[in-house]
């Protein structure tokens, strides 16, 4: 690898990541290299973007994720529900 290729974005230092009905700062997010979302690629993710405090388009993000999972045939896909 160059110096001109980085390796992490400093703007996402402090992100959350969603793994197994877990919120986990990004250093303590880990799987197995024995899950399947590894073994076989059985994953979904969406990307947000937030601009002034806010996620922009939550919903369709929530939906389309919804979507993939059930598609892929995912067991206990959780529902969109606001409070």
């Amino acid at each position: 690898m160059g110096n001109s290729m980085k390796l992490i974005d400093e703007r996402n230092a402090d992100i959350l990541i969603y793994i197994n009905g877990e919120l986990l700062p990004r250093n303590e997010a880990k799987i197995s290299v024995f899950d399947s979302a590894v073994q076989g690629g059985d994953a979904v993710w969406e990307g947000l973007r937030v601009y002034n405090g806010r996620i922009a388009a939550l919903n369709d993000h929530l939906q389309r994720l919804q979507n993939s999972a059930k598609a892929l045939m995912f067991k206990d896909v959780p529902s969109i529900k606001r409070s």
